[in-house]
């Protein structure tokens, strides 16, 4: 493998005058150069003075034309693991947008606990991308995802030094995990290098073989490259097209995977030889391929347009392989300066050379949004056309990845609650649930989860799911979790039900002040066969309250215009609590009167209220009935 670490880094250790030679290699800009070295000092403080891989992981970032806060984020990434409270003085030396990043790749450490061997969280592919996912998910700047891959590919260059186990394990989780992420982000020099390095440990065999049969046919392979650069180049030229041509190395991941994907011999591997064409646009693009043709024999199978057909990962390119001398079979790819930029450093690419808030357009962050669905696209060399499927399912419910205590990844919708997670894990959990924590603080059932929370769920010894989760709508997202709750009244004792059937619909007339009124009315209404039928199925979940309501319309001749009265538990905030309620129902107060009795500590309260329809007034009648305070609450006549 071709060692592409800077030869300036080559035993810098803490030499400090080569320490500085490096820094003045990164950029002309005198105060930039002081900054940086700076953070190299404030880092030797937590390292003993070796900063070697620090520096290394910076290195690559420049060479990927990070900008200097990347770069001094890249020098301070790892020093926040054990004090935490480094980040406050981070950000006084160095700026706000340098400590977000540290504390961005700090947390994504969660990476290597989740797959260590006391988790053993990666089991097949669906385990990895959920991994994959939440790694993006969880990245506010996609900076910090190209730290953490600079961090890896420093790791892997170094991993000869430790022993077999620990090398095939990193190997595989890189393999696994953080190519094909590069390859998502189109960091295809990232990529072809870590991929490279985890074959090297995985099949040191295989990965020798080629390697030597690379080396062997070396000078010949050069050979025969020239040969077809200067017939190339002589015909571009009088055809009036300005190219920068190049042989294109092919590495032996890439080699391995068509032989063993095919089962080709090394000698029937004809894109080891490769030419690569940079010209200045799309339509010499065009013209150029058609000289290629005109040249030599195409293959038709062999031909990819990725300009017109951009991969998922914006990658663009024409493909092609002819018949060349000798007829040996070469690949050829064309592109612009522009698509060559993107294929060799992705996303990274728009943050070349540029500085400060300029680095972000509008354009790119609409193209990074589509990121997290690209992700989920897991087989590289699957139908264009499924990606799309995919892409098109999933483009209006972006999903959360969320961690159990024993680190199990479990994708949710967005907007997704603890029971939700508790229901996804396992049902049982879900009816015992008596309380959650969210990265070890309680927090209540109505809470929103976000990738990389830990969530905790309290359980009490026998299941008892509360009807009330099924009737607030802010304390489940899911339909599964519904289902579950739902199926769990219904196993539960009839005579039961029809007790909480009576109950609820009581409530609701009491609500409503119907008097007087004929259940089995209401059951024939419903085209149900019996009233212990009605009110099993109202016990048990089946039918909602408003669709009950709704057979009331000729019982109450509702008019725009609504008086009801509460009965509650006087405390501070009341008032204001259920007006908020009213806001958020979009019902409009005509008029209220407020009365408290202290002896009784008891609160009246008269609303006079403008309402469209009864499933409106049922809704807010409820809504307030569920507050813990109210004794009563219903509608006067």
């Amino acid at each position: 493998m071709v060692d592409t670490t800077n030869p300036i880094l080559k035993d810098c250790k803490n030499d400090n005058s080569k320490l500085k030679i490096w820094v003045k290699s990164l950029t002309d800009d005198l105060l930039k150069q002081r900054l940086i070295l700076t953070a190299c000092n404030f880092a030797k403080k937590f390292h003993k003075s070796d900063i070697d891989h620090l520096i290394k992981v910076t290195d690559i970032l420049a060479q990927l034309g990070m900008n200097t806060d990347v770069l001094i984020a890249g020098i301070l990434h790892d020093i926040v693991e054990t004090q935490p409270t480094l980040l406050d003085e981070i950000e006084q030396r160095f700026g706000s947008k340098v400590s977000q990043l540290v504390d961005g790749v700090d947390k994504m450490k969660f990476i290597e606990e989740l797959n260590d061997n006391k988790h053993k969280v990666i089991h097949n592919k669906v385990d990895t991308e959920r991994l994959r996912n939440m790694l993006l998910a969880m990245a506010e700047d996609v900076r910090v995802i190209l730290i953490k891959l600079a961090d890896r590919l420093d790791n892997m260059r170094a991993l000869r030094d430790h022993n077999v186990e620990k090398q095939r394990r990193i190997a595989r989780e890189t393999l696994d995990l953080f190519a094909p992420l590069a390859n998502r982000l189109g960091m295809w020099q990232i990529k072809w290098e870590l991929e490279d390095w985890s074959l090297r440990y995985l099949e040191p065999e295989n990965y020798k073989e080629i390697a030597q049969f690379l080396d062997e046919r070396r000078v010949d392979r050069e050979k025969y490259i020239q040969q077809v650069l200067d017939k190339l180049l002589l015909a571009l030229d009088n055809a009036g097209i300005k190219a920068e041509l190049s042989g294109r190395p092919k590495h032996i991941y890439s080699i391995w995977r068509k032989m063993k994907k095919k089962g080709l011999d090394f000698q029937e591997v004809f894109d080891v030889r490769a030419v690569r064409v940079i010209v200045n646009t799309i339509p010499e693009c065009y013209a150029t391929l058609r000289i290629v043709h005109q040249q030599w024999q195409p293959l038709p199978t062999e031909f990819d347009d990725y300009i017109s057909n951009p991969k998922p990962n914006n990658y663009q390119s024409l493909h092609t392989a002819v018949i060349g001398p000798d007829k040996k079979i070469f690949e050829v790819q064309i592109r612009t300066d522009e698509m060559h930029n993107h294929a060799e450093f992705g996303v990274a690419s728009h943050w070349r050379y540029k500085e400060g808030d300029s680095e972000y357009n509008d354009n790119f962050e609409q193209r990074l949004a589509g990121l997290r669905h690209i992700l989920q696209w897991n087989d590289e060399d699957g139908d264009v056309n499924d990606f799309l499927e995919q892409f098109k399912s999933d483009m209006f419910d972006e999903n959360v990845y969320v961690l159990s205590p024993q680190g199990q990844v479990i994708d949710l919708p967005q907007g997704s609650k603890p029971l939700d997670f508790a229901y996804a894990l396992h049902s049982k959990l879900g009816h015992r649930c008596n309380g959650v924590k969210v990265n070890n603080k309680k927090v209540p059932l109505n809470y929103s989860l976000k990738s990389g929370d830990v969530v905790n769920i309290l359980t009490i010894k026998e299941e008892s799911p509360k009807r009330y989760w099924l009737t607030q709508p802010d304390h489940l997202k899911t339909k599964e979790a519904r289902d579950s709750i739902r199926n769990w009244f219904k196993k539960q004792d009839n005579k039961q039900h029809i007790l909480d059937g009576r109950q609820l619909l009581d409530c609701l007339l009491q609500c409503l002040n119907i008097q007087n009124y004929k259940i089995d009315n209401l059951a024939e209404q419903l085209n149900i066969d019996s009233v212990n039928e009605l009110l099993a199925a109202i016990g048990r979940g089946e039918i909602a309250m408003k669709r009950i309501a709704d057979t009331f319309k000729q019982e109450i001749n509702l008019t725009p215009y609504v008086d009801i009265e509460v009965i509650a538990d006087d405390k501070i905030g009341l008032l204001g609590e259920i007006s908020e309620m009213f806001s958020q129902e979009n019902i409009n107060i005509l008029a209220t009167n407020t009365k408290t009795n202290k002896t009784e500590n008891r609160a009246y309260l008269k609303y006079e209220l403008e309402v469209n329809n009864i499933t409106e007034l049922t809704g807010i009648l409820l809504k307030i009935d569920n507050l813990d305070c109210v004794v009563k609450v219903w509608r006067n006549k």
